[in-house]
């Protein structure tokens, strides 16, 4: 199986899926319609496509989870000449901003979609085995687990919504928002029942078993939200790290770092879970924003492009190899305001994605890679006190890439490694929508964006970026509180 979308009944998805662009938008399904749709096994794996297909039809996971992670840091900067975006590189978002308001939307969908899936797996008698039946329950927990995840790392209190909803009755739709320790409860729940369903693999084909969930992924993931909670529990995080280092499925390094993103080595040996596109009218439409000129074959400015300040963390640590295999620097014919204020400047241009092809690239995206996973054990062994173990992992990611090992002396302390660790993950992670939530997790967002010395060159002025506390969180989205009446805004919105 090359694509899951192979498993897709376009009537069904079409009748029986939710199809709005927010929670609160549905039309009621008839009880007769849902219990026809999902009778057999093939018609509730095509409901279980649908929830996937959410990452490759959804603008937030093709592209903006980009923009919300790189270049609302210090990462990347706008590019382009959106203004929505523009408030995302400022960190200055209003809660009109139509982006947050398509993410809300596109992630509450996928959300809906998942738990048509899980009310409806266990009803299924024909043409379905146990195992399969299962498996699909375990992906549609881990699903619901990862969209939440995303939701309560960046609006905070959320909404809770457990049931397909088949009803416009304002007392069922209108959910008020659950605080944070019961969304994050609700995620390591589902997860545990993703474990005790999933298997390490599906069989021989690379691209089945990084398309799908896998006990690699849950555990993965469980590693993540533990170490991202508000309270993390390390323990936990170096439990379910230790088990996808550990898992029977083989996850290993890349000898070549480049070949991560060549576009030739998807679905490898470090590769957890990818969105997977085939190109043509399967293919991914963000590479053609962010590649330059000589590649995407246009002369219009380019979004999401590459900040002096990550160019530069680069070049203090000599790392070459990863430089070059996320930034592109290329003369252009327009204005930039921060790598060149006149035309035929040299800028750099983001390059994870390095296929163009016309808006329909097969440039797939990592959601989970095993050296996020390597580090983030080294976070947790360091915050549990074991800063020499810590510090071998570490140089494990460093000697990939050439560069020497830490020093006792550079990794005298555990806050020395602590911020070791930060900076090792902003070097191997740029571009893959990691950098946000890692600055949140080590409290360094504040200090970091504060300290960022950007200057404007169409002005001349420094950047100032002036980030609170109220900035840590997104805005809920204003028409979500105008519908909802439930809904409370953030505080300093």
């Amino acid at each position: 199986m090359k694509n899951l979308k192979q498993y897709i009944m376009i009537s069904l998805v079409a009748g029986s899926l939710v199809s709005c662009n927010d929670e609160l938008d549905i039309k009621p399904i008839s009880e007769e319609t849902a219990a026809s749709a999902y009778a057999t096994g093939p018609q509730i794996q095509a409901a279980l496509t649908g929830v996937y297909e959410s990452f490759q039809s959804s603008d937030y996971y093709i592209w903006d989870r980009v923009i919300y992670q790189d270049v609302r840091s210090d990462n990347h900067y706008a590019g382009g000449d959106n203004p929505e975006i523009y408030q995302f590189d400022r960190i200055d978002i209003t809660p009109t901003n139509g982006r947050i308001y398509g993410m809300w939307g596109n992630v509450y969908n996928a959300i809906s979609k998942a738990n048509v899936v899980l009310e409806n797996a266990p009803l299924v008698e024909n043409r379905i085995t146990e195992e399969e039946r299962e498996q699909i329950l375990g992906q549609a927990y881990f699903l619901r687990a990862y969209h939440y995840f995303t939701l309560v790392k960046n609006f905070g209190d959320v909404p809770l919504y457990l049931e397909f909803i088949s009803t416009t009755d304002p007392s069922v739709t209108r959910k008020p928002r659950a605080s944070v320790n019961e969304v994050y409860t609700q995620i390591i729940a589902d997860l545990e029942e993703a474990l005790t369903r999933l298997p390490d693999d599906y069989g021989n084909d690379a691209s089945v078993n990084k398309a799908r969930a896998t006990k690699g992924a849950a555990n993965a993931l469980l590693a993540k939200v533990y170490a991202q909670m508000p309270v993390p529990d390390y323990n936990k995080v170096l439990e379910h790290t230790n088990a996808v280092i550990n898992s029977p499925a083989g996850y290993t390094l890349l000898a070549n770092y480049a070949e991560l993103f060549d576009g030739n080595h998807y679905n490898n040996s470090e590769s957890i879970l990818e969105i997977q596109f085939l190109g043509g009218d399967e293919g991914n439409w963000a590479p053609q924003m962010q590649l330059p000129p000589s590649i995407s074959g246009d002369s219009w400015r380019k979004f999401v492009t590459p900040s002096k300040d990550l160019v530069a963390a680069f070049d203090a640590e000599g790392d070459n190899i990863r430089k070059n295999a996320t930034v592109l620097f290329e003369k252009v014919s327009w204005i930039d305001e921060y790598w060149g204020n006149a035309p035929n400047s040299s800028v750099a241009f983001a390059y994870k994605w390095k296929n163009a092809s016309a808006w329909a690239s097969a440039d797939n995206e990592y959601l989970l890679r095993l050296a996020d996973i390597i580090l983030l054990k080294a976070e947790a062994l360091n915050e549990l006190g074991q800063t020499d173990q810590a510090v071998e992992l570490i140089n494990i990611i460093r000697n990939r890439v050439e560069l020497e090992p830490f020093t006792v002396g550079e990794t005298a302390s555990q806050n020395t490694v602590r911020n070791a660790i930060l900076k090792e993950r902003r070097l191997e992670l740029a571009q893959e929508a990691k950098r946000w939530d890692d600055l949140i997790r080590y409290n360094k967002a504040i200090e970091v964006m504060n300290s960022v010395d950007d200057i404007d060159l169409s002005t001349g002025q420094p950047v100032k970026y002036s980030v609170t506390e109220k900035d840590l969180l997104l805005p809920i989205p204003q028409n979500e509180i105008d519908r909802n009446p439930n809904l409370t805004q953030n505080p300093g919105y």
